[in-house]
């Protein structure tokens, strides 16, 4: 079963080859004019969305009329949400009309930020802790380290995603509060982005997310926006109000703001991750207790899936966390109630998912990378992407697999061409000497 959320709409794409050159993990090909992603590689970082000047590269995420599959529903709106309204002063703005959608309970991402930071917090300083631990709140990270450095798998961070330590939280505070059981209770994230999609229908270190769905921000968005100021406040509060700490999570250096420690490198943008991740692989950044990452530019608050300009956005999130009240983490009730529950972390080891493997018999992967190179060393090198792959390296490999052949490079057709066309012009001079 295809788990990712990441599609490409066949009628909208022209074989215009933006994605493939875009794509970090060279996750797409296109061939016979479509595009086509390669799940083994993708990692739902979304930038194809973003650089698919076509909207053909769609993210497939739960529609709203989902709320009717629970008896009780309860939203988890995403930090980067309330960054989506103009006016909005505070995130309390937002709950009435979240609640006539539908919703019975609040209970906010930013709260579980705040619980992950202080429980980073007090991780780092303890000996199991290995430098420098790189965040996992963005579902990418966990996919891209597996995929492309599975030597730095222990220095994930054992703390899972902030949206599935809400909903956790949520079901359980909920029906405790309600009297009602958690099968009868679905959990639903705002999100700003497509990876969250496949970690609910494909978690990497649970058995089993315990969200139940995830609605694109721009289409609760735009739910929202023609309910604000027309319905009655009789609800309008989370179950737990977050603060400054947590609403600021969601652009990038705000998680780490919240964790505290001076020795920190937050970076966004999946290329400038990856470079530092070959740092940290080569040993290069060794002064650093936590690497926070986050796949959007910006973090959170540039999701593929916002309404908003990510620019303007971050702005909002700085005022917005600015005018709520700084949590203190370290005596706040709440969290330091799940700092110790095995909630908050993952289950299972982190699995190395190594995408560059050609075999898995090392005989033949040998002898599959020895053709490789003897057929990249006769392709042009200008990786023009004009085959449909991203890179000549790509399409050799493409060619060892039997996913394409030498002569869907332009370049060695048009040499063939060429050489078709004299050996036809040697013959009508023979048969015409003839």
């Amino acid at each position: 079963m295809y788990t990712h959320s990441v599609r490409i709409d066949k009628r909208k794409c022209v074989g215009c080859t933006s994605c493939i050159k875009t794509c970090p993990t060279e996750a797409i090909r296109v061939q016979q004019g479509k595009a086509r992603i390669l799940p083994d590689r993708c990692v739902d970082c979304g930038r194809c969305i973003v650089y698919c000047h076509h909207h053909a590269v769609v993210s497939v995420t739960t529609p709203l009329e989902a709320l009717g599959e629970f008896k009780y529903n309860i939203c988890i709106p995403s930090a980067s949400f309330y960054a989506q309204f103009r006016t909005l002063t505070s995130p309390g703005e937002l709950f009435p009309s979240l609640y006539a959608l539908g919703f019975d309970a609040i209970y906010e991402e930013a709260k579980a930020a705040e619980i992950i930071a202080e429980a980073t917090r007090r991780y780092l300083k303890t000996s199991d802790a290995v430098f420098p631990m790189i965040s996992t709140n963005c579902p990418v990270i966990p996919r891209l380290v597996t995929a492309l450095y599975p030597n730095l798998i222990d220095n994930l961070s054992p703390f899972l995603p902030t949206n599935e330590v809400a909903a956790r939280i949520a079901k359980r505070e909920f029906s405790a509060a309600v009297g009602v059981p958690v099968e009868q209770i679905g959990a639903y994230y705002i999100s700003p982005c497509a990876a969250e999609t496949t970690h609910v229908r494909n978690p990497l270190g649970i058995k089993k997310s315990e969200l139940d769905g995830v609605f694109a921000s721009r289409d609760v968005y735009a739910r929202v926006i023609s309910l604000m100021g027309k319905v009655e406040r009789k609800q309008s509060a989370a179950m737990f109000p977050s603060g400054a700490f947590g609403i600021g999570a969601a652009v990038v250096g705000g998680f780490s703001a919240a964790v505290g420690t001076e020795h920190y490198l937050a970076v966004d943008g999946i290329y400038a991750i990856i470079q530092c991740l070959e740092e940290i692989e080569n040993e290069r950044l060794r002064d650093l207790q936590l690497f926070e990452a986050q796949a959007c530019s910006g973090g959170c608050v540039g999701g593929p899936l916002n309404f908003e300009n990510q620019f303007v956005a971050k702005n909002r999130n700085r005022r917005i966390a600015y005018s709520q009240p700084r949590v203190d983490l370290e005596t706040d009730e709440h969290i330091a109630k799940y700092i110790g529950s095995p909630l908050i972390r993952f289950e299972q080891p982190f699995k190395p998912h190594d995408i560059l493997k050609l075999s898995d018999d090392v005989v033949e992967a040998a002898r599959m990378t020895d053709r490789l190179e003897a057929i990249a060393r006769t392709l042009p090198g200008l990786d023009c992407g004009s085959c449909g792959s991203p890179t000549c390296r790509t399409l050799a490999e493409d060619i060892v697999k039997g996913g394409a052949v030498e002569m869907d490079c332009i370049f060695k057709m048009r040499d063939k061409v060429r050489q078709m066309a004299q050996e036809m012009v040697d013959l009508a001079g023979a048969n015409k000497r003839g």
